[in-house]
């Protein structure tokens, strides 16, 4: 009978399985890390369904929130089925969709030109291109010289290739910075050591915009530029089937998820529905102090 104990072999194996289906390093990080996380839960016991839903119940006593508990479920799905251990999984949170974008973590194009007036530079140039052609912040190394002046950046990522339009603008800027730094060909935003800025390094610029330009934090962060390309996609042109290969989405499903409209704007299509009661003028209040004056 074939035991289903996590170790450091079997580890290593799904590691190096998530590198060869060229898995992005921070998905592998979190992948491992969550497989970590339930081997440290199991402490030497075998893992099966009834331990995966003791896990995810101690998850939501923790507080942790359903996306989140959902995340983790999904980076041990993979695991399990790597391993091929059948019956290991549970079922995922139900979480009903959101109608609209909360105001609070609603990327706003008010809040998109306040961060790009924070700052100059390579660091304006950053957030400007990811909002400004919707991709993702680990797609931003494919931007080379070569490809901007061409004004088309071809994406290879997971065995899938997809090409970005440069706007002209943007890809003017671009070249004028390039010349800036001396860079005749490669990749155009660099690390000190020349290569690609990583993921974390991106993250930091945009939240140091957003504390200059006192952007909420909560909103200011890189994915919440593509998003504000997406919803600024649609309301163009309402075409989701085209905004979903612009954006590589292989699901409609998930492109929809982009498209939703912002709190302000449901707030405004609520209120001019018409459909509140119409209530009567409530009766003024009697003044004091307007009494009969006491008697001396």
């Amino acid at each position: 009978m074939d035991t289903k104990y996590i170790t450091p072999e079997a580890v290593s194996g799904f590691e190096a399985d998530l590198i060869l289906h060229e898995r992005s390093r921070h998905t592998v990080w979190r992948y491992l890390h969550d497989v970590g996380a339930y081997a440290a839960f199991l402490g030497g016991r075998e893992a099966s369904g009834e331990e995966t839903g003791r896990f995810k119940r101690g998850l939501i006593e923790k507080g942790y929130k359903p996306g989140s508990v959902n995340t983790i479920l999904q980076s041990l799905f993979a695991f399990f089925k790597f391993m091929g251990w059948e019956g290991c999984g549970t079922q995922r949170l139900v979480i009903q969709r959101d109608a609209y974008c909360p105001e609070d973590r609603e990327l706003t194009r008010g809040d998109y030109e306040a961060l790009l007036g924070a700052v100059k530079g390579r660091d304006r140039l950053i957030i400007g291109t990811i909002c400004s052609t919707g991709i993702r912040v680990s797609e931003l190394r494919f931007f080379t010289l070569e490809a901007v002046k061409n004004r088309e950046v071809v994406v290879t990522c997971k065995r899938k290739t997809r090409r970005i339009m440069v706007p002209d603008d943007v890809g003017r800027a671009l070249e004028r910075y390039a010349g800036e730094q001396g860079i005749d060909s490669g990749v155009i935003f660099r690390g000190r050591k020349g290569k690609p800025l990583d993921r974390r390094r991106v993250w930091a610029i945009v939240k140091t915009a957003a504390f200059r330009a006192k952007v909420r934090a909560a909103k200011a962060f890189p994915h919440n530029l593509r998003k504000l390309f997406a919803r600024t996609f649609y309301e163009a042109n309402h075409d989701v089937v085209k905004l979903a290969d612009v954006l590589g989405h292989s699901s409609i499903e998930t492109t929809r998820i982009y498209t939703k409209s912002s709190g302000a704007e449901h707030r405004r299509l609520v209120n001019a529905l018409g459909l509140a009661p119409k209530m009567k003028n409530p009766p003024r209040a009697k003044r004091r102090g307007r009494g009969k004056r006491a008697k001396k």
